[in-house]
């Protein structure tokens, strides 16, 4: 094995006996190929960086079972990419029929909505966004909340709000989209 792969072996086993630094370590030599894993494969940043996301968080669950005799680190962790790239596609594939089943739209959320919430908290104008917020309804408001301000992942919000990742998706996107009108009325 070349010093990488036995560095990547070790990080790993250091990270399965619960040295945070560890995985860290292993994690930033990482992060770069596979986020250009998952972006050449879907080319949208927001899904490629919370597939990179989910990537690593089942590497850090898994690391005490990668066994180095099986294959190299970066195989697994490729692997491990590759698992999540599928499981989504699949979620996809479900989502699509699903929102062609109620009528609903595709929701794709461009930078510039994300931009103009983080413009407004990072001016002091924190007040008038919590303000804005409170106007829209419940669900969107959560919805929100949890995406844009906690930056949470999409099936993590989908999980805790007991709904589809699409209509989270949705509730963000209509939401970001009549705070930009509000956000237009006002100033």
């Amino acid at each position: 094995m070349e010093d990488n792969a036995v560095d990547d072996a070790r990080l790993l086993a250091a990270a399965a006996r619960g040295e945070q630094a560890a995985f860290e370590a292993f994690y930033h030599r990482w992060l770069p190929q596979i986020t250009g894993f998952h972006l050449r494969r879907v080319r949208v940043r927001e899904v490629a960086f919370d597939l990179t996301a989910e990537t690593f968080a089942a590497a850090v669950a898994g690391c005490g079972e990668f066994d180095p005799e099986r294959g190299s680190a970066a195989g697994w962790l490729f692997a491990i990419a590759e698992h999540k790239l599928r499981d989504s596609m699949r979620r996809s594939r479900v989502e699509s029929s699903a929102r062609a089943r109620l009528g609903l739209e595709r929701v794709v959320l461009e930078d510039a909505d994300l931009a103009r919430v983080d413009d407004l908290a990072s001016l002091g104008d924190r007040a008038q966004l919590l303000v804005l917020l409170r106007e829209l309804p419940a669900e969107q408001r959560k919805a929100i909340s949890a995406r844009v301000l906690e930056e949470r992942p999409y099936p993590v919000i989908a999980a805790d709000l007991c709904c589809s990742e699409a209509v989270v998706r949705q509730r963000v996107h209509r939401g970001l989209r009549r705070l930009r009108q509000r956000l237009e009325e006002t100033g």
